[in-house]
């Protein structure tokens, strides 16, 4: 029983390490920062769009003319298109973020390609661009995942999660404090607008960006989105037409 236990929990501390860790390189260039002396940082969002908080975070960064990145996933993107929509008219850049945010499907899915390609086609529905940035829901991957990437010539972008346990509606002050404690030039933070492709108050995260942002600026800092950060496309090239 002893034996048992052990070998799990040293499985389980081996998968985390070498597959869902914030800054593991093991399988693949998973960028978590940008090397640079510049007192810039990238503000991301996942599991949206959720109403109503995706759109309060937005309406607050337009007032600061602060552009962002979302990574959205494509159920949440079909829910509301028009958050979407408006999302990107306003300058901020969208990410692919799996079609379902499932764990199960890295299981049933290995090589996560149809959860990535669906969204891809979802997203360019709605702004007309297919996405050429991919996070991956709870930042798992493995060798096959980093391969469906570079097929379908994706850049994975990873971050540093605001606070290990935002998602469970921790106040928005301890989220911010998270941030401040660990703010550096060249990062990138990753808050939730959704979870789990599930509504979900987000209201402590929505109060935690305001608080973040004020005093990062106070502190002399600006925001960028991921693909200035790191010097990659946003977006796919257009493919040439045959005819």
């Amino acid at each position: 029983m002893y034996l048992a236990t052990l070998i799990t929990v040293i499985f389980i501390g081996l998968l985390y390490k070498f597959c869902m860790s914030q800054k593991t390189q093991v399988f693949g260039v998973f960028p978590w920062h940008a090397k640079t002396d510049k007192k810039v940082i990238a503000l991301t969002f996942d599991d949206g769009p959720n109403q109503p908080y995706t759109m309060q975070i937005v309406e607050y960064l337009n007032s600061k003319n602060i552009k962002a990145t979302f990574f959205q996933v494509g159920s949440c993107v079909q829910k509301y298109p028009d958050v979407t929509k408006k999302i990107y008219t306003s300058g901020h850049i969208i990410g692919n973020h799996s079609l379902s945010h499932a764990f199960h499907k890295y299981i049933t899915q290995p090589t996560f390609v149809n959860e990535i390609v669906a969204t891809q086609a979802i997203i360019k529905n709605v702004i007309g661009k297919e996405p050429a940035l991919f996070r991956p829901p709870w930042l798992f991957r493995t060798p096959l995942i980093f391969k469906t990437l570079n097929t379908l010539g994706l850049q994975p972008v990873g971050g540093v999660f605001c606070h290990p346990l935002e998602v469970f509606h921790v106040q928005g002050k301890k989220i911010a404090k998270s941030v401040l404690a660990n703010a550096r030039p060249g990062g990138i933070i990753i808050f939730h607008d959704g979870y789990n492709a599930k509504g979900s108050k987000r209201s402590d995260t929505v109060m935690a960006v305001k608080i973040v942002i004020e005093s990062l600026l106070h502190q002399g800092y600006s925001f960028t989105t991921v693909d200035k950060l790191l010097g990659v496309p946003a977006y796919k090239k257009v493919q040439p037409s045959n005819k």
